[in-house]
């Protein structure tokens, strides 16, 4: 997963905490957490990120 173009969130917090995105495929998207690049990494359809997206800004996920 070396070769992928990883981004990191632009509000990303000054101590790096945050969520890196990376599209393996036309439609495969990849997330990691920017703290362990060599960690996990979640695997999931476009359609299911859009998803995700969504309900994170309705705050379905808030802590």
């Amino acid at each position: 997963m070396r070769h992928l173009a990883w981004r990191k969130a632009s509000l990303s917090d000054a101590h790096g905490q945050c969520v890196e995105v990376a599209q393996a495929a036309s439609d495969v998207i990849m997330t990691r957490d920017s703290r362990d690049p060599e960690g996990p990494i979640l695997a999931m359809t476009s359609q299911a990120w859009r998803v995700l997206l969504q309900r994170v800004k309705q705050g379905d996920h808030d802590l």
